[in-house]
């Protein structure tokens, strides 16, 4: 037979009770919200799982489709890979894609469309820069230039800021305004790592508005170097007073 209670633990029982009676609901709660919440989330990762296998067997048949030519096909396909997998990274690869071929087929307004989509629904902030200066080019070449700048304002990841200093350089260039041409090429071959084989091109089209970057970037420093000489002389007559 069990041992009845004594009255402290009489009362400690009394008090769990009580504390149960007042907050066991709100406990309850909590730990299904949390296990809820728990079992969402491995499930949201289920789901983002296989919508990615999906989007990468749809961006599969993009490429397939693209390879033979078929610009209907390749609507549909892109088309399909839009409502239903638009937030994965195959897609805004598949609109890029897309984008080059209806540009090599003529399509332009179909290209515009397409890197459009991307610029404004792609997730990542490579695929929305690459996106928006490919447009700016094609806006350009259709003599577009204020709608070619605009996709060249606002943030762009820094990694692309010498790109859009250049594509910005062409664009003033189409225009004939070599001042605001040369600026922004200046921009664009001191952002440049020396090592880039792009960076010649850049300093090719400097060379063109009759600017040697190289020399410019020399000019500082020679005259940093004349100067010493004066600064030395000055430092020794100072020396000199001294004594």
């Amino acid at each position: 037979m069990a041992n009845q209670l004594d009255l402290e633990e009489q009362e400690q029982l009394d008090q769990l009770k009580h504390f149960w009676k007042q907050y066991g609901n709100l406990i309850t709660w909590a730990l299904i919200v949390v296990m809820g919440a728990y079992a969402a989330w491995n499930g949201y990762q289920y789901w983002q799982r296989g919508q990615a296998s999906q989007a990468a067997a749809m961006f599969d048949e993009v490429e397939r489709v693209s390879k033979l030519g078929d610009i209907s096909k390749l609507e549909r396909a892109f088309s399909d890979m839009q409502d239903r997998y638009g937030s994965t990274a195959y897609a805004q690869q598949s609109g890029l894609l897309v984008a080059k071929l209806y540009y090599e087929a003529g399509k332009v307004d179909a290209a515009k469309a397409a890197l459009e989509w991307v610029a404004t629904k792609a997730p990542d902030d490579g695929y929305r820069a690459i996106a928006r200066l490919r447009l700016a080019g094609i806006l350009a070449e259709a003599k577009a230039f204020p709608e070619a700048l605009s996709q060249l304002d606002g943030a762009f990841p820094s990694e692309f800021l010498s790109l859009v200093a250049d594509r910005k350089g062409d664009i003033f260039a189409l225009q004939g305004k070599a001042a605001e041409a040369k600026v922004e090429y200046e921009k664009a071959y001191r952002a440049f790592d020396e090592r880039t084989e792009y960076r010649r091109l850049v300093e090719l089209k400097l060379n063109a508005l009759g600017v040697d970057p190289r020399a410019s970037a020399l000019a500082p420093a020679s005259a940093a170097l004349a100067a010493t000489p004066a600064v030395t002389s000055a430092a020794a007559s100072a020396t000199g007073s001294a004594k």
